[in-house]
């Protein structure tokens, strides 16, 4: 079944309506039965409904979470939201978290429903931000230790931690780095830190040769970059204004990009695929 632009968008914002209306059983009524949700990647994923039911109780119940989209991209049956959240939690402590969230979705009995959420954003730059509240920050701390501990465990606990690993700083430098060479039009430089065999395409399936890519990025901008988990993201616009995101999955020791996925609409790619 294929479903129009209009329709997997609509999907999608359904998300942040049921979440302003702290409607739990909506919201998690949004997902399939074997749905997963990576909320940062990099900690554990949450799988099927009840860990995702769970992880409503845990990260959205107790706040007031407002979405500010940048912009939205669809390629195939995903969508990338480019957004800021910004989160209010107890003690008058408000977060803005920059973000990118991709949904992946699917026809279930003629609806459309999430299959995947992967929310790209930075834990240990929110920890940091979220300490240097000072004594603002106790009862909302406290208040999130005792929903992880409650409602996940220790394991779930030890799970949303693995987050505060990653590419980081450093993954996110060479990202910046490979986007200069790329935009430049250095290919022999993007060569060299793309690894091996990198696979890279428009969404998850239509391939880009190297040159192909440099030509979609000739003389881009990028103005958001995250590390989360082994990835890092980038938001970037064309000289047409048209925005896009770049994924790319990294490993180091040395660097390379082993992934690189690129969500961008007609005016970055020259072709519909959505």
């Amino acid at each position: 079944m294929t479903f129009t632009r209009a329709e997997l968008l609509t999907a999608v914002e359904r998300s942040p309506q049921l979440v302003a209306e702290h409607d739990r059983a909506g919201w998690v009524g949004l997902y399939t039965p074997d749905a997963q949700i990576e909320d940062p990647v990099g900690s554990r994923p949450h799988r099927g409904i009840a860990e995702i039911d769970r992880f409503y109780a845990t990260f959205i119940a107790p706040r007031e979470i407002a979405f500010q989209v940048r912009g939205d991209v669809v390629v195939d049956d995903t969508v990338i939201r480019d957004a800021d959240l910004e989160v209010r939690m107890s003690g008058g402590v408000t977060m803005r978290i920059p973000a990118v969230l991709r949904y992946d979705l699917a026809a279930v009995g003629g609806d459309l429903k999430i299959t995947r959420l992967q929310a790209f954003w930075e834990l240990p730059g929110m920890v940091g931000k979220f300490l240097r509240n000072g004594p603002r920050a106790v009862p909302a701390g406290a208040a999130l230790s005792v929903a992880l501990l409650r409602n996940q465990g220790l394991g779930g606990a030890a799970g949303f931690l693995t987050g505060l690993r990653g590419a980081g700083t450093t993954g996110k430098r060479h990202v910046d780095e490979f986007l200069r060479d790329a935009t430049a039009g250095n290919e022999v430089a993007v060569r060299r830190r793309l690894g091996k065999g990198a696979r890279i395409t428009v969404g998850e399936r239509h391939p880009l040769t190297g040159a192909e890519l440099l030509a979609l990025l000739a003389g881009a901008r990028w103005d958001k970059l995250i590390a989360a988990g082994r990835h890092v993201v980038a938001a970037i616009e064309s000289p047409a204004a048209e925005r896009g995101v770049l994924i790319a999955d990294v490993e180091s020791r040395p660097f390379t990009i082993t992934r690189l996925r690129v969500f961008a609409g007609p005016g970055l790619t020259g072709v519909d695929r959505g």
